[in-house]
């Protein structure tokens, strides 16, 4: 099982959110990177770090799990959607995107907490200039994470 943090903005989609409606699919997603990992890399049954972004205080607040393959984002072809991509076609879609399914809510995990801590140093989302909305998480430092989460590893 592979381990993955996907940022959001909690006013687009919250860790609370994702509690209420148990499943959501993960769109919007517009960087070729992420958009691989999650048409390349994820499987269902993955472990999702659920990470609020552009917020007052941004941080980990949840866990979620990927619960389907990738498929074609539906907003990319929808033009009242800020994510709609003209020059994406039906035939050959240029956009993914996976379903993700609630599993915890989380104390939550603070970017500066993780900053302060040395076992986090290599976690992509703390290296300078890393912009990614989807990132893969190391064993080692999901072990890290775990017990600062309160769950399990």
């Amino acid at each position: 099982m592979n381990t993955w943090l996907m940022k959001s903005e909690p006013d687009e989609a919250s860790i609370d959110d994702l509690q209420r409606e148990s499943r959501l699919p993960w769109t919007g997603v517009r960087n070729y990177q992420a958009r691989n990992f999650m048409r390349d890399s994820m499987k269902p049954g993955d472990r999702v770090l659920f990470y609020h972004s552009s917020c007052a205080e941004p941080g980990i607040a949840g866990i979620a799990e990927v619960c389907s393959t990738a498929y074609a984002d539906p907003t990319q072809f929808d033009p009242a959607s800020p994510y709609f991509d003209s020059k994406s076609l039906t035939e050959s879609p240029r956009w993914q995107l996976v379903d993700v399914r609630f599993v915890a809510k989380t104390p939550l995990l603070s970017l500066k907490r993780m900053r302060e801590l040395p076992q986090l140093a290599s976690l992509q989302l703390l290296q300078r200039g890393s912009r990614l909305s989807i990132t893969p998480v190391t064993t080692a430092e999901w072990l890290a994470l775990a017990p600062l989460l309160g769950v399990e590893p």
